[in-house]
């Protein structure tokens, strides 16, 4: 008895299947080609296909969102022109987290060990604050913690620990985040 060929089972359930084309059809008819400013009508247009957006985000026209019914952003995040949210899991951006040109947020993988060579799906969550800088990849399962910076190009492939700066591949813990404030209130209690 012949076996079917593991590589040409979908990896994805027929609905999930039709969701994305239908969202396909409406990303490129409606949302890649809506005006800049239009931030509101894209935030919209991903409500329609189960996103959470919080108030005032800034999703761009040219941001790939592969499955909006897996995205939640809190209030004021942003995704660049460019960017690609991978999500065949849960994708969370946390309040005024930035997701710059050209990012990658790559929601899964596959198990190459296995003959059957699965997708391996896998949520990814960005904390307040945080900035992924252009080009910066997350790879699946990782936290970039709360005001972390992930560096332009840098690869994290492991969680990022909250107001740490991190850059390289993989990306490795540079300096502290210290916001002006904090620095001018810290020298004054120095004083």
């Amino acid at each position: 008895m012949h076996k079917p060929d593991p590589y040409l089972v979908p990896a994805f359930p027929l609905r999930n299947r039709l969701l994305r084309l239908a969202w396909g059809v409406v990303y490129a008819l409606l949302f890649r080609p809506s005006p800049r400013p239009l931030h509101a009508w894209r935030s919209f247009l991903l409500r329609a296909f189960g996103a959470t957006i919080g108030p005032n985000c800034h999703i761009y026209p040219g941001a790939r969102i592969w499955a909006p019914w897996n995205l939640a952003c809190a209030d004021q995040a942003a995704i660049a022109d460019g960017a690609v949210v991978y999500n065949p899991k849960p994708v969370v951006l946390g309040s005024h987290a930035i997701i710059s040109q050209e990012a990658y947020l790559c929601g899964a993988t596959h198990d190459y060990e296995d003959p059957a060579f699965p997708l391996v799906p896998s949520e990814i969550s960005i904390g307040a604050y945080a900035w992924v800088c252009a080009r910066a990849t997350v790879q699946p399962g990782v936290v970039i913690g709360e005001g972390a910076v992930l560096a332009l190009g840098a690869v994290a492939t492991r969680d990022l620990e909250a107001w740490w700066v991190y850059a390289g591949v993989p990306a490795r813990k540079i300096k502290r985040r210290v916001l002006r404030g904090e620095q001018n209130a810290s020298a004054s209690r120095k004083e």
